[in-house]
């Protein structure tokens, strides 16, 4: 007689191409778990806007599981005591759950449930998620795997046997104690709904508008909140996407317009998620440490709490910078350009190191992907030790991607009274255009709280003397062999 299926849903709240939910469905009457584990909402990643996106999340795959003539069992709790409790209540039974590449907490837990299931007789089987993969040595070949990965069938679930347990009482009034700002979510936003809006309508200027915060909010696909939740697997995003090319191939010249550029950005930042992804699941020390250990030391003993304080606030006496600082705090997203923009100030013109600026804003994206964050944290920061130096010059971002100043005097209404382009430089204004605008430089907003171009200099030439060393050389040595991408499909 079949063993009972238990299928542990974490950050893949969906049951559209659900990997572990399939398996265990194939194999005989399956139970779907959640488990609201107190301690995960401890770490100082977590904040109140995650909960919210992980409660509609849960509540939604709750909808789609009745659906399906199933139920979710919701549990609080030790993932352990509740794997104690099923135990009791089957015997021994499969557990199946996705790899999860999370935080440093994520990986005991998973290493503990391991061994919890060892010890007790249970079988437990992970499925892949993404196209990332465990125990690789270097990249030779990961590109061929990611897409041999990403071109499997995705099969619907049929024919579905369901078990059932007692969910916690009290799961729907439990509450986490978390902190920060709430965001506005939409409740009910439909996934494929979402995914079909941009492939055929909204992001058609896609590689056009994603840069500018103005436009990136409707060019962009919005969709990394439910990537991150796993209310989409990135399976389904990228079949859909090469369909929807194959299908413009088709068209006449005159009827494509702009989306086969479009499509072809898009398309590369898909394969990117899962580069950076990646990165993290073959060195997961990257969430805390330097990944090139050339860099320890440059600047964690320089840490500026007041112009740390100033940058969360956006009040750093740059509008571009504050105003994008301010648009996340409020929102929770922002586009990946001003991402790297304010990461890079952060680094650059305020010096801090990066690992308190990455935990500040990973409580604020509500799109918190861990392989993604901490590794781009450090791409943008320079302590990965290959990538170039990108040290954005927030005045020419101002005026690049915000030239008539709406941006800025939305988000930073003191300076709504100036007009283009003395909003890009406000502290460059004489005291009678202070006056006139109804906003005085050092008081009703602050003065730069550092010169730009004296910082990056600075920055410049001690990142130079780190990567010219030999403990650099051999670092750039190690990391391009470990994490290095193979554009040519090996490294020779």
């Amino acid at each position: 007689m079949p063993i009972p299926q238990v299928v542990w849903f974490k950050r893949d709240l969906r049951t559209q191409d659900h990997t572990a939910l399939q398996a265990a469905l194939s194999q005989g009457a399956t139970l779907a778990l959640y488990v609201l584990e107190p301690h995960l909402w401890e770490q100082p990643t977590a904040s109140l806007r995650h909960w919210q996106l992980l409660r509609e999340a849960v509540g939604n795959l709750a909808i789609e599981l009745q659906r399906a003539g199933g139920e979710l069992c919701v549990r609080v709790g030790a993932i352990e005591q509740v794997l104690s409790e099923l135990h009791l209540q089957f015997g021994s039974f499969h557990l199946h759950a996705h790899e999860e590449t999370g935080e440093a907490w994520t990986y005991a837990r998973d290493q503990r449930v391991a061994q919890w299931c060892s010890q007790h007789g249970v079988q437990f089987s992970e499925h892949r998620n993404f196209g990332v993969f465990r125990g690789l040595k270097d990249r030779d070949g990961w590109a061929r795997r990611w897409r041999s990965h990403m071109q499997a069938h995705v099969a619907p679930v049929t024919q579905p046997n369901w078990l059932s347990a007692v969910s916690t009482a009290d799961w729907q009034t439990w509450q986490p104690r978390v902190s920060g700002e709430p965001i506005t979510i939409t409740p009910g936003l439909d996934p494929q709904r979402q995914l079909d809006d941009f492939l055929q309508h909204r992001g058609e200027r896609y590689h056009l508008e994603m840069s500018s915060p103005n436009t990136a909010p409707t060019a962009c696909s919005r969709l990394s909140t439910l990537l991150a939740t796993g209310r989409l697997s990135m399976r389904q995003v990228v079949q859909q996407t090469w369909a929807t090319q194959a299908q413009v191939k088709s068209l006449a010249p005159e009827q494509k317009g702009t989306w086969p550029r479009a499509l072809a950005a898009f398309q590369s930042r898909l394969h990117w998620h899962c580069h950076f992804i990646q990165k993290f699941e073959s060195e997961p020390a990257i969430e805390s440490q330097n990944m090139a250990r050339s860099c320890d030391g440059l600047r964690e003993n320089d840490f500026n709490e007041g112009h740390f304080e100033a940058w969360c606030k956006g009040e750093t006496g740059f509008p571009f910078v504050d105003a994008c600082m301010r648009y996340l705090n409020a929102t929770g997203w922002i586009n990946f350009r001003m991402r790297a923009m304010l990461v890079s100030f952060a680094s650059y013109d305020l010096w801090l190191h990066w690992r308190r600026p990455a935990l500040h804003l990973a409580r604020l994206f509500a799109d918190y992907e861990p392989g993604i964050h901490f590794s781009q944290t450090q791409m943008q920061s320079g302590t990965t030790g290959i990538n170039t130096l990108r040290i954005y010059n927030p005045i020419k971002q101002s005026t690049d991607q915000d030239p008539d100043g709406h941006f800025i005097r939305t988000w930073v209404p003191e300076l709504a009274g100036l007009s283009a382009p003395m909003i890009h430089t406000p502290w460059l204004a004489t005291q009678l255009e202070q006056i006139a605008a109804g906003c005085r430089i050092g008081q009703d907003y602050p003065a730069p709280i550092v010169d730009h171009a004296v910082a990056s200099r600075s920055a410049r030439a001690k990142f130079s003397a780190v990567r010219a060393s030999a403990a650099g050389k051999t670092d750039r040595n190690s990391i391009v062999a470990r994490h290095g991408s193979r554009k040519g499909g090996s490294r020779r």
